[in-house]
């Protein structure tokens, strides 16, 4: 059983500057988590935008993850698309440049069955030798990968390895936890629901709270894999209103205007993202506020 994949791994965001990637905030982004206990980066996920950026922007964002991490904390890179041949270029590319391993997500849009689920996933995985964690978010993607077809895959294919599950569904977490043994690495995909997943048998998370409270995210999955349940609890309602109001609007537009308050970051999304309403806006900087991390107002 490796630990690789473990712990708090943070969805961290594309800043851009001017329509470009902004690389100086990007790399002091990487460092922060570096120096306060991130045990992972996952760079071209949701809440990197990666939805609209392009093949050659999607390596770059990967490639300096990769330098400033190296030999310090693992990258998984979001190599995941709708399109399986789209997957493997991703995926390819990703272990091109150095990556530890390949975050993807189920097809979006196309609503595939469970069968074509499992054939997109092995598809992948033969063109690559990265291991593998499959991501479930059907709130997002309008397809929802069932225990069955997850526990099919971790049995059939050597390195898928672990599945981001973000259903909120417990009782389909547990049944996948279950049934593909303890050698699967199952990650929370909703920082609320972080420490009843790790209850259950959850191993760590791929978080967006991480990206402004990253030695809280970290230290939650180290109670827990130590068994201080009681400090994991403590902590889990100490996050409970980020983990919360983080999610006021469309994941990345909140924690990316957390991120400008707090000065790490330039204020830039792209469309069709739009910049938060004046009203959740205040509501972000009384919650920045509230947990000591504002920079300006």
């Amino acid at each position: 059983m490796s630990d690789q994949f473990t712990g708090s791994f943070v969805a961290i965001v594309t800043p851009f500057k001017d329509g470009s990637i902004d690389e100086e905030a990007f790399r002091n982004l990487l460092q922060f988590h570096i120096d306060n206990g991130t045990q992972g980066i996952v760079p071209c996920g949701t809440t990197g935008e990666s939805a609209t950026l392009t093949h050659d922007e999607h390596t770059q964002v990967i490639k300096i993850a990769v330098e400033m991490c190296k030999g310090k904390i693992p990258v998984l890179a979001g190599t995941g698309s709708n399109a399986t041949r789209e997957a493997i270029q991703l995926t390819q590319a990703a272990e091109k440049v150095g990556a530890d391993g390949a975050l993807l997500i189920t097809p979006y849009y196309n609503k595939p069955s469970q069968q074509g689920l499992y054939e997109h996933f092995r598809a992948v995985a033969k063109e690559t030798k990265l291991p593998i964690i499959l991501y479930n978010v059907p709130g997002r993607t309008s397809v929802d990968m069932k225990p069955d077809a997850v526990a099919r895959l971790a049995a059939d294919v050597d390195n898928i390895v672990g599945i981001k599950e973000a259903s909120g569904d417990l009782m389909q977490i547990s049944q996948i936890v279950d049934t593909c043994g303890p050698d699967f690495t199952v990650l929370s995909g909703d920082d609320g629901l972080l420490w009843p997943t790790l209850a259950i048998g959850a191993r760590g998370v791929i978080s967006v709270s991480a990206n402004v409270l990253p030695r809280q995210m970290a230290d939650l999955c180290l109670a827990a894999k130590e068994g201080r349940m009681d400090d994991a609890k403590k902590l889990h309602f100490e996050m409970m209103r980020m983990n919360k109001e983080l999610f006021m609007d469309t994941n990345p537009v909140p924690i990316k205007a957390a991120l400008y308050l707090m000065g790490k970051i330039g204020p830039e999304l792209r469309a069709p993202l739009s910049p938060l309403s004046e009203d959740h806006t205040k509501k972000i900087k009384k919650l920045l506020e509230a947990y000591g991390l504002m920079m300006f107002l």
